[in-house]
């Protein structure tokens, strides 16, 4: 389970909406000091607000730690990251099999990536819904002086 901490910010029937505070690889690299991409990672840094599932009791405020199998992280970064190049190859290499020219070529590789990131974004929104690929709530987190620091 791939797990981040965050802050309860509203609640429903069987949700809550957590606000987490996205970073970088680099917070656990030693050289983060000298690094000039260190620093570019802090300016991007901003909150997320996320819909998580929760059978446990949390109110609004609630330090909570948030969790999302490890399976479907790599089932869908290979997804979004193998589908529109897949589509690419395949349109391209449909055009050069027709014996296109190489422009034509080409453009049909870009069309393809197009496809691939329609496609992708078909899939997503379907499966938006789909408990598996939802966050949950695993559990509160209380008086850690590390994640009273998470001043959202």
């Amino acid at each position: 389970m791939i797990e981040e901490h965050g802050r309860v910010v509203a609640t429903d029937s069987g949700l809550a909406w957590v606000e987490t505070i996205r970073q970088s690889a680099c917070d656990s690299c030693s050289a983060k000091a000298g690094c000039g991409h260190s620093a570019l990672a802090k300016l991007g840094q901003s909150a997320v607000h996320m819909q998580a599932l929760c059978d446990i009791s949390v109110s609004v405020g609630d330090q909570v730690i948030v969790g999302v199998p490890e399976e479907i992280m790599v089932k869908s970064s290979l997804l979004a990251y193998l589908m529109p190049l897949l589509m690419m190859m395949v349109f391209g290499l449909a055009a050069d099999a027709a014996g296109a020219q190489d422009l034509v070529t080409a453009v049909a590789g870009l069309a393809g990536l197009g496809a691939g990131f329609a496609l992708l974004r078909w899939h997503f929104h379907q499966n938006q819904h789909d408990d598996r690929y939802q966050p949950v709530v695993l559990r509160r987190v209380y008086g850690s002086p590390h994640h009273d620091s998470l001043n959202l």
